[in-house]
């Protein structure tokens, strides 16, 4: 083979190589997580700190729909929602998804008569669309307090460090809320803002434990108010509350990794009934047409139904280990 052919062919790897390398740093000084807080940062020491990057006190935007919230807040399960959707720190309100789960579900039981199935299509179609958004926002409500929890020891030692070196608690609140990124800095900011702005320090406290659902921050609070009662070393107390949150991060990453077994058996089970029907539907369609035309095929199908319902209930408490 020719030697400049060789060189050629390794010259424009380089030159391919570099390029792309060139375009992924341009790319990165303007829009990575790194740059998007440093210009953050500099645009709050300048002053020149954007509309929407105010207190939350000032820009809280009004909530949609408030009567129908209200009314919903006075129930039990309203107010578990109303919990929910604060931890996934989503636009919508309780009200508004309440509405979309009900119109998808009234799409799904209308739709498949339309289309000549039975009704108890419709009704499975009704349940999986109705509960859609709520599964959507418990996802992103869990994800939200998965990376809170591997966040919060190191606010907490950015606390203790802060306090050492001789600032106060607010200022301290106000160093994480600046040095630390999205969720847990947000959240720090709105516990700052409400105590820079006249909230009781308790009341401040109660709120963040209110927003971020997760035991470690509610022993965080307990801890906090009952040093401001009693005294003590409070940056001493939090190095202990981020070792303790460290060792229960280490025991649920061990036991999520013994149980990974489990998890995917039940994984397994509950995917195996509803891949099994829908092969042999596909396959012998009038073999698998008698549960829904027979009425002994139709309570089968219900009976089996329950009896799974069941089953996902049993073995989501058997390997759902809390710690």
């Amino acid at each position: 083979m020719d030697v400049s052919l060789i060189l050629f062919a390794g010259v424009a790897f380089l030159a391919v190589l570099l390029a792309l390398e060139g375009l992924y740093i341009l790319w990165a000084s303007r829009h990575s997580a790194q740059a998007r807080r440093i210009k953050a940062r500099l645009a709050a020491l300048s002053g020149d700190v954007p509309a929407g990057a105010a207190s939350i006190e000032r820009t809280m935007a009004p909530e949609r729909l408030p009567r129908l919230n209200a009314l919903i807040a006075l129930t039990g399960p309203g107010r578990r929602l109303r919990r929910l959707t604060g931890a996934a720190a989503v636009t919508a309100s309780v009200a508004e998804l309440l509405l979309l789960s009900i119109a998808l579900a009234a799409c799904g039981l209308l739709l498949p008569p339309l289309l000549g199935k039975p009704m108890v299509v419709g009704l499975g179609a009704a349940l999986a669309l109705g509960a859609l958004p709520w599964w959507r926002v418990a996802s992103r409500a869990a994800d939200r307090i998965a990376r809170i929890e591997r966040q919060f020891p190191e606010a907490l030692d950015l606390m203790g460090r802060a306090m050492r070196a001789g600032h106060a608690f607010p200022s301290a609140i106000r160093m994480v809320a600046e040095e630390m990124p999205a969720p847990l800095g947000r959240d720090f900011r709105v516990l700052f803002d409400e105590i820079n702005y006249g909230v009781p320090a308790n009341d401040a406290l109660a709120h963040l434990a209110e927003r971020v659902p997760i035991a470690d921050v509610s022993y965080f609070v307990v801890a906090v108010m009952i040093q401001r009662e009693s005294g003590g070393n409070l940056a001493e107390l939090l190095d202990k509350i981020a070792a303790l949150v460290r060792e229960r991060l280490r025991l649920l990453g061990e036991i999520r990794t013994l149980s990974a077994e489990g998890r995917l058996s039940a994984l397994i089970l509950t995917a195996l009934p509803f891949g099994v029907g829908l092969v042999v539907n596909i396959v012998n369609p009038e073999f698998m047409a008698v549960l829904w035309t027979d009425p002994m095929g139709l309570r089968m199908v219900g009976v089996s139904l329950a009896m799974m319902a069941a089953g996902i209930f049993w073995m989501r408490r058997i390997i759902r280990i809390r710690v």
